[in-house]
């Protein structure tokens, strides 16, 4: 035999070998770490997440909070089973005639469902909705002729309801869907599509309005959307996914209805305040002068919330926003106006309080006046005059000439600190959003709005003597509120107190402050506001169309400057020549302190010229129809019956 060369072997070979086991080793090692970790270590977080990917839920929509009236039997606003018509194309053959059947039934646009249709063939599950919030008399059809309408079906939901339609519209609020930027501020509470309160109680108190939404728990697959249906009672269930599969439900968390609010408002007198203003522009306010609960806070024109939640009412939801004459504003502390000569009242008790005069402090009114008797002349409304009065006198005839010398020996700044006791110019603390809070201008207040746009003509931001007379009668900057007035006025009927009006009873009686006014400041400022409305001896009062018979009832009225007086002077005395923009702002404030309780009321009627004449009259007759009513009034059965409608 042949003898072989022994083969020679790589000699790197086993190096190699070696280095290659090692690697694999450590690819072992990092893997069995790896499968430490996933199982092990972030195991539960791995299983939440399979989970959630077996799991979907589906929110339950949960009810707003009940919102009632002043008497808890009266409620405002609740939810209602709105019924919604769906339709599934799996079980019907030809949903052509489906919609060609359902045309004889019900109004609806049965040319954009057969587009759904077709867009969602391939998921012949998916519901796609017909009508929402069908009447009762289209339901009631459907079923009858159910046999013959194969795939038609209803969901039942909750939809607010506002059982007293426009009136008292303005102080609910309405409901709008979120927006993208409060949606990220207000997660996870609410979710894209939600409905928030967008003024008035709604808005307000929205975080209590609001519920929590229940879910239900399902078994999902990879694809397809959960189908919701409810039976007769509007209980939700699930049975199958948009392609029609079964599903299973895991778990249910039922929705949680949000808290009540329960008011102060007395709907019957709202919607005679209402009544009243009608065809007009403007706003009546009733307080509880003791305690500053809102009783009434009317405002025309007005709108109804209910356009906000019913479908088919675009129309009417665009007329409200964009109605020139705004609707969608209460008026009453919403907007301000010159508060004109019921700013005397106030002015009485301050220079009372600060010894500028006496109850029988006389100054002679010839009709107008001159700062040290030369210069310009401020008119009194009276031209030919009002001779010697004292402050009752002055009150009662609303003597401006009286009230242009205590302004000047008052000064703006005992004004502005005096006016803010009274509530004008600030924040009532009223809960309701959006308040305006008006102004009453000081030195500091004109220097800082006019300086920048002057720096180098300080003529032009110095506080004159001159601004001090417009202010004394409430005209220049002043601006109010009607629902500050209101609670200026409680103040001379509950003992010299300021109240901090509230809408909702749980804040109750106990906002009110110590009296920041003496008994005898208080008596003498009423003596005048009660002749200014009972004085029967020539000259009258102003206010003596608010007369209520068997009520003792003290006002002042008030007319604010809505342009400079020579600009009227070319229409001549009769005030319908006088066009309607340029006409004065009619205002009107008026107590009963003998009463229980004792009311307080602020009348402003836009453009009605006089106080005596256009305001002072409606304050009457709700004076006098909160004290002589004993049946629901025909404008709160009217108010209903076309909610109802």
């Amino acid at each position: 035999m042949l003898d072989h060369p022994e083969k020679q072997r790589y000699p790197e070979f086993p190096k190699r070998v070696r280095l290659l086991g090692i690697a694999l080793f450590v690819a072992l090692c990092i893997l069995a770490g790896r499968l430490w970790q996933l199982q092990v270590i972030q195991g539960e977080h791995y299983n939440r997440q399979a989970e959630s990917n077996r799991l979907r839920p589906q929110v339950l929509e949960a009810p707003r909070g009940m919102i009632y009236g002043r008497d808890s039997s009266i409620v405002l606003a609740d939810n209602r089973a709105a019924t919604d018509l769906m339709f599934i194309q799996a079980e019907a053959d030809d949903p052509e005639a489906v919609a060609g059947r359902l045309a004889e039934l019900v109004t609806f646009d049965a040319e954009a469902f057969l587009e759904q249709v077709h867009e969602y063939r391939r998921q012949p599950y998916t519901q796609i909705p017909i009508k929402r919030d069908i009447s009762r008399t289209a339901l009631t059809r459907v079923e009858e002729h159910s046999y013959a309408l194969p795939g038609v079906f209803t969901v039942v939901r909750p939809q607010r309801r506002y059982l007293y339609g426009s009136t008292g519209g303005q102080l609910l609020g309405y409901l709008g869907e979120i927006g993208p930027e409060e949606l990220r501020e207000m997660r996870p509470t609410y979710k894209m599509g939600d409905r928030i309160g967008r003024g008035g109680i709604e808005q307000y108190y929205e975080s209590r309005l609001h519920g929590t939404d229940g879910q239900l728990l399902m078994n999902v697959y990879a694809s397809g959307v959960p189908q919701v249906r409810t039976d007769a009672y509007g209980r939700p269930y699930i049975e199958t996914d948009s392609f029609g599969r079964r599903l299973r439900q895991e778990t249910q968390y039922l929705p949680e209805s949000g808290e009540s609010v329960h008011l102060t408002l007395d709907i019957e007198l709202q919607a005679f305040a209402e009544r009243l203003l009608e065809g007009e522009r403007g706003a009546i306010v009733v307080l509880n002068a003791e305690t500053g609960e809102v009783l009434a806070m009317a405002s025309q024109p007005t709108y109804d919330p209910s356009v906000f939640v019913k479908h088919g009412e675009n129309e009417a939801r665009r007329d409200a926003l964009s109605d020139t004459d705004e609707p969608m504003k209460n008026r009453g502390y919403q907007d301000t106006y010159p508060p004109g000569s019921i700013f005397k009242i106030a002015m009485a008790a301050a220079a009372l309080e600060e010894g500028v005069v006496s109850r029988q402090t006389e100054h002679f009114c010839p009709g107008h006046f001159q700062i040290n008797n030369r210069g310009r002349r401020w008119h009194c409304w009276r031209r030919s005059g009002h001779g010697h009065v004292a402050m009752d006198e002055a009150l009662a005839h609303s003597c401006d000439v009286y009230f242009y010398n205590i302004g000047l020996e008052l000064g703006v700044d005992r004004i502005h600190e005096w006016m803010g006791r009274f509530s004008l110019g600030q924040s009532t603390g009223i809960d309701l959003p959006r308040e305006h809070t008006g102004l009453i201008p000081s030195r500091e207040w004109k220097r800082e709005t006019r300086q920048p746009h002057y720096p180098n003509e300080p003529w032009e931001w110095n506080w004159y003597d001159g601004d001090t007379v417009n202010l004394s009668i409430g005209q220049g900057a002043a601006a109010s509120t009607p629902l500050q007035a209101a609670v200026m006025t409680a103040a001379f009927l509950n003992g010299g107190r300021r109240v901090y009006p509230f809408i909702n009873q749980e804040f109750g009686p106990a906002r009110v402050s110590e009296p920041f006014m003496s008994p005898e400041t208080v008596e003498a400022v009423w003596e005048g506001m009660f002749k200014c409305v009972e004085k029967d001896d020539f000259p009258t009062g102003t206010g003596i169309r608010a007369q209520v018979d068997g009520l003792a009832v003290g006002g002042k009225t008030g007319t604010s400057q809505n342009v400079a007086l020579h600009h009227l002077e070319q229409y001549g005395d009769d005030v319908e020549d006088i066009p309607y923009e340029m006409r004065h702002h009619a205002w009107f404030v008026a107590g009963v302190p003998d009463e229980d309780p004792p009311i307080a009321v602020s009348v402003l009627v836009e453009h009605g010229h006089s106080g005596s004449r256009a305001a002072s009259p409606l304050a009457r007759e709700v004076i006098d129809y909160f004290y002589t009513y004993r049946a629901p009034s025909e404008a709160l059965l009217v108010a209903k019956s076309e909610a109802e409608e």
